[in-house]
């Protein structure tokens, strides 16, 4: 039996004790994950620094600083989230119980990614943890600093048993894939995504896949370009552009293609002084492999701002690429690294034309001061998400959920979100064994008169809170009046009509139980 055979089966066994209904048990647990986060903050800089070249500033902003908050979230939240969640009723279910009630799934896997390998492995964890799952946790090899951290460190504040790291590379995670968990969430490349994906459905399993994709940037030449440009800026080279969400090119017109360079330019500058490899907050490549890659996708494309590079650093200083068309090299997959191409278009027509004849990306960017426009490319395009007028902020809100459609992704999560991603809804209905003469329209034998209130209480819609509202309200308008009345009694024209709808609605009952006995 293989090691991680062994890990998946010790996690179900626990998870079977029951130890993570309780809700304090679960608040306990993410507590601990605070702790962790906060007693091991230099740890995790450090280990991040030696993987990307992040400085510890950076990652606390990038990297912990967003998890601090989703577990925040999830404690104030936990309960609210976790009770029966009422729903509307309809004439049959009118004196029952109904409702949905999220349940733990059982033993979740999560596969995180290399480029924020706190954030989105541990963001899932998170929701894993509030809807009372018991996780594997399976860190990107390729962050191996980071990893090691994790699998050293993680299990002196969790439950070694519930919440195991497992480390390794290809072979470990595909072992992991052969066990049958409850529910995948894999952060990371369309490709690896899809052998993800087969793998669990040999199982049946759900997953959730954060993939990403070519997310692409409209500029609009009427908006305030050095702004655009400086959002921008900043949210391409954000961890050397190693980010899902990047803007992965711009589209803009021609006539403005020249400023667009010129403000960006002057943005890397601001950011990262006239030597970026010495800036402190300037990151590196993850390793060669990516570095060659990334060169490789330059090839035949003009460099208009940057280009300098070392490979022994890992090092590629933030580039501009200009006159890129559709074809280019640069343009054939996800560039996940500090190159931004610009390609040239006639308007917003081509512009959506281009975005359309594409796989659907994360997200969409478009920077402009008309609000009709932002809409007609809402309209127009789908994406995972669409952000007007900044860059990457839409993952920090936990009220969105995050996630993406297609090629970039299935399934969402932050916030409520993760919780309910991670959990079974399950369907409640419980009844009482009177009223039986309702139940005789369904019974045989199957009469035209059966079938014609069954039709009435199937299709008839009627909003049940409502009704129940209106009669409150006139039965309270009624006694209130016999109160305050004169000895008279006499009704006003509100009160008569409130009492009127109180005997109607009497009426109709007492009508409505007499057809039902006659049915029998």
């Amino acid at each position: 039996m293989s090691r991680e055979q062994l890990v998946v089966q010790r996690a179900r066994k626990s998870f079977q004790t029951g130890k993570t209904k309780p809700l304090e048990y679960r608040i306990h647990q993410l507590k601990n994950l605070l702790r962790f986060i906060s007693e091991r903050r230099g740890e995790i800089a450090d280990a991040v620094k030696r993987d990307l070249g992040k400085s510890a500033r950076g990652t606390e902003l990038f990297e912990t600083l967003g998890l601090e908050g989703e577990i925040n979230l999830s404690m104030e939240k936990l309960a609210e989230w976790a009770a029966p969640r009422p729903v509307e009723k309809s004439l049959l279910t009118i004196s029952d119980e109904v409702y949905v009630q999220p349940e733990p799934l059982g033993v979740v896997l999560i596969i995180g990614a290399w480029n924020y390998p706190w954030a989105v492995t541990l963001q899932p964890l998170v929701g894993a943890i509030a809807a009372g799952n018991a996780a594997v946790i399976k860190p990107s090899e390729v962050s191996s600093h980071s990893a090691k951290v994790m699998e050293e460190l993680l299990p002196q504040y969790l439950d070694k048993d519930l919440y195991p790291v497992v480390t390794g590379g290809v072979s470990e995670t595909q072992e992991l894939l052969k066990q049958r968990f409850d529910h995948v969430f894999y952060t990371g490349s369309s490709t690896v995504g899809k052998l993800v994906m087969e793998a669990a459905a040999r199982h049946l399993t759900p997953v959730t896949l954060e993939l990403g994709g070519k997310s692409p940037c409209y500029i609009d030449k009427d908006c305030d370009i050095r702004i655009a440009c400086r959002r921008i800026t900043w949210g391409k080279f954000v961890n050397c552009g190693q980010t899902c969400i990047a803007p992965d090119f711009i589209l803009c017109e021609a006539s403005i293609q020249s400023q667009v360079i010129e403000e960006i330019k002057k943005c890397i500058k601001e950011f990262y002084t006239d030597n970026p490899e010495t800036f402190e907050d300037y990151g590196r490549i993850i390793n060669q492999r990516h570095f060659k890659r990334l060169m490789a996708l330059m090839e035949g494309s003009t460099v208009a701002v940057g280009g300098n590079s070392d490979e022994s650093q890992c090092y590629i200083a933030p580039t501009v690429l200009k006159d890129v068309t559709g074809e280019s090299t640069v343009m054939r997959e996800e560039i996940f690294g500090p190159l931004l191409p610009i390609i040239t278009v006639s308007g917003v027509d081509e512009a959506i034309q281009f975005i359309n004849e594409r796989e659907k990306p994360l997200v969409i960017y478009i920077f402009s001061h008309d609000n009709k426009l932002i809409k007609r490319v809402i309209a127009e395009t789908s994406s995972g998400a669409l952000l007007a007028n900044d860059c990457l902020v839409h993952f920090t809100v936990d009220a969105l959920p995050f996630g993406g459609v297609g090629n970039s992704g299935m399934g969402c999560y932050h916030g409520q979100y993760s919780f309910d991603q991670l959990s079974h809804l399950r369907s409640c209905l419980i009844k009482q064994l009177k009223m039986e003469g309702v139940n005789s329209m369904r019974y045989p034998p199957h009469t035209a008169k059966k079938l014609g209130w069954a039709r009435f209480f199937l299709l008839k819609r009627v909003n049940v809170c409502r009704l129940r509202r209106m009669a409150l309200l006139a039965t309270l308008a009624g006694l209130a009046a016999f109160a305050v009345q004169e000895p008279s009694y006499e009704f006003t024209d509100t009160t008569r009509c409130s009492f009127t709808l109180v005997c109607k609605i009497k009426h109709h009952h007492e009508l409505l139980l007499g057809q039902m006995h006659k049915m029998q």
